[in-house]
């Protein structure tokens, strides 16, 4: 059997159902685990993948863990006050930086930017950007495995 993983552009669709998921979750106020159930046993709906499961789970079981770094890494911000799309957006990469560091660093900051550019505010991409490179700094010692994200350079 193949791993539907292994089909090109199958994470980056795993990230943004995940993202959806999670999206749902923080827009409706409801517990992501509940989301998450929901959109598994829908039948009317497609099941998310495995590795979209595991995102969401993920997030849910670290989230406290993951809100403090992104807390910390976004100046003048609290996680609280990000735009939806943003937090969530976060909490997704950061898991992935946390999470999965066999997942290349440049891919999850990469993936996470054009997710930001193209759901979110014309400065969502910069500031994903800054807030990911300072949670990959304290989580991996910076941009590596491929080097650093494309975009704006990540302030010090």
């Amino acid at each position: 059997m193949t791993d539907p993983l292994a089909r090109p552009g199958a994470r980056s669709a795993a990230r943004r159902r995940a993202l959806d998921i999670l999206y749902e979750a923080d827009v409706t106020q409801r517990p992501i685990a509940t989301v998450l159930a929901r959109h598994l046993h829908d039948p009317d709906a497609e099941r998310p993948d495995p590795y979209t499961v595991e995102l969401v789970a993920g997030v849910d079981r670290l989230r406290d863990e993951l809100d403090g770094r992104i807390g910390r890494a976004a100046e003048h911000w609290t996680v609280e006050r990000m735009p939806l799309v943003d937090r969530n957006l976060l909490r997704l990469a950061a898991y992935e930086l946390v999470a999965r560091p066999e997942v290349p660093t440049a891919v999850v900051l990469n993936e996470a930017i054009d997710l930001a550019k193209l759901l979110s505010t014309a400065d969502s991409g910069r500031f994903v950007n800054g807030v990911l490179g300072r949670v990959a700094g304290e989580v991996r010692g910076g941009p590596r495995n491929g080097g650093p994200a494309t975009g704006p350079a990540v302030p010090g």
